[in-house]
Formats: structure tokens, sequence, C-alpha cells
């Protein structure tokens, strides 16, 4: 028996990048995963096809989960069709960087969307779904807590708010036993991120491993806290940022 055998995880933004390496390691610890994606249709098909073909039980929607009535469908489908939720883990976000006096009149609203009503809305939900032993997990980024450069302070803000949230979230729902934990990584290499990018070397400067972090170390993070090893770890922020934050 693999460590998540007849369980269901639902990755939000789970088709690339850091999103992608936790769909492929929740499928390799035996969970049925359902991927919400954005955009790149083809690219989000083919990837599940992969996991199908590796025996994963597998099932895509497309949304905006900036969009909460959007989002809200669509975790509505993965319930009609797997006929139950043991796991969650938010992903996607978006990152409106720039000098200050520089930002869109909609940058909050557009930021805040995606990087903090979407994981409230999506836990909210899940949560509804959960039996005993639920997990929620949510990506934020170790900007939470320490932004060295300038450029960030809406990006910042909004992954900030997200420690507060997923405290919350233990507290709420630590008597049905389902838990809520928070990722914090530091530079991964990443589409948007990569480790041979313009901004590479800087954002190794803070590091005390100085290199990029992968996906894959990521996810493994994230399948420690979707286990059954994990049971009584709850509202708790772990870095995964290469010693960015020491």
């Amino acid at each position: 028996m693999r460590s998540l055998s007849d369980k269901v995880a639902l990755v939000i933004g789970g088709s690339r990048g850091i999103g992608a390496a936790v769909s492929r390691r929740m499928a390799a610890d035996g969970a049925s995963v359902a991927i919400v994606y954005l955009s790149r249709s083809q690219e989000a098909e083919d990837f599940g096809k992969e996991l199908q073909s590796q025996g994963t039980k597998v099932f895509l929607a497309q949304a905006d989960v900036s969009d909460q009535r959007a989002l809200s469908e669509a975790i509505d489908k993965v319930a009609e069709h797997f006929g139950r939720l043991d796991i969650l883990v938010n992903v996607a976000g978006v990152a409106i960087v720039g000098p200050l006096d520089d930002y869109a009149e909609d940058a909050f609203d557009r930021t805040f969307a995606l990087n903090v009503r979407a994981p409230f809305v999506a836990s909210k939900k899940a949560a509804a779904l959960m039996q005993e032993g639920g997990r929620i997990i949510t990506i934020g980024s170790i900007v939470a807590d320490r932004m060295p450069s300038y450029g960030g302070t809406l990006y910042a803000a909004s992954k900030a708010a997200l420690g507060g949230m997923t405290r919350g979230l233990a507290r709420d729902l630590g008597e049905r036993g389902i838990t809520a934990n928070l990722v914090q990584p530091g530079p991964i290499d990443t589409e948007r991120n990569p480790a041979d990018g313009p901004n590479a070397a800087a954002n190794r400067g803070p590091l005390a491993i100085p290199r990029h972090g992968t996906s894959d170390e990521v996810a493994s993070l994230v399948a420690y806290l979707a286990s059954e090893d994990a049971a009584f770890v709850t509202g708790s922020t772990y870095n995964i940022d290469g010693g960015w934050s020491s």
C-alpha cells in the first residue's frame, strides 16, 4: 500500500511548475489526482494523460480560480467525479511586481483575489467535503517573512496573509481531525523563476545553500504534510528556502 492509496488529492494550479511536481508526487504516493488549471489546455491534458499512463485516476477542470464562482464550481465537479476529497493543495498564485508608483489601480484586487481569496474559498469548500484526516496545504512564499529587494509589496503582503489564514483554519478544523499547514518556498527552479534566468544570481544572494531549489523538493515536503505521519502537525509554516530566512 502506498501512503496515499484510496485518497483523493485536489491540486489547484497543478499542471505546471511546483503544482505539477505536487500532482506527480500525490500520484506516486497512490492518490487519485484532480487538477484545476487556468490555461494551456493541451499541456494540461497531456500532463493528465502522463499520470493516467502510470495508473493514476485523474480529473482535470479548467477554471480561473480568482473567480469565486468558477472555483466553487470546479471543486463541485471534482467532488461529483470522485465522490470524496481528502487532500487540498493550493498552489496557484500571481506575482504583480514593480515600483510602487507603477501599480495599476486593480493590482491589489487581482493579487489578493488569486493569492488569498482563492485559497480561502477552496479551503472552506474542501473542508466541507472532507472526513477526519483531511489535509489542507497551501503554497506561499518566503517573501512573506523577508523581502530583500524593492518591487514586491503586494506579493509579499498577499503571501503574509496566508500564515494567519492557515493558523485560523487549523483552529477551526482541528476538532474534526483536519490539518492545515503552509509551505513557503524560496527560489525554486521553475518556468517563472529559472535557475539560469536573468534574476537567478540575485535570487541566490540571500541563500545559505547557493542554488535554486527544485519543484520535487517542495513536493516532498507537501507529501509529508499530506501523509498520516503528519497527523499531529497543524497550523504550522514550513520554510523550504535554502537558508533564505536564516
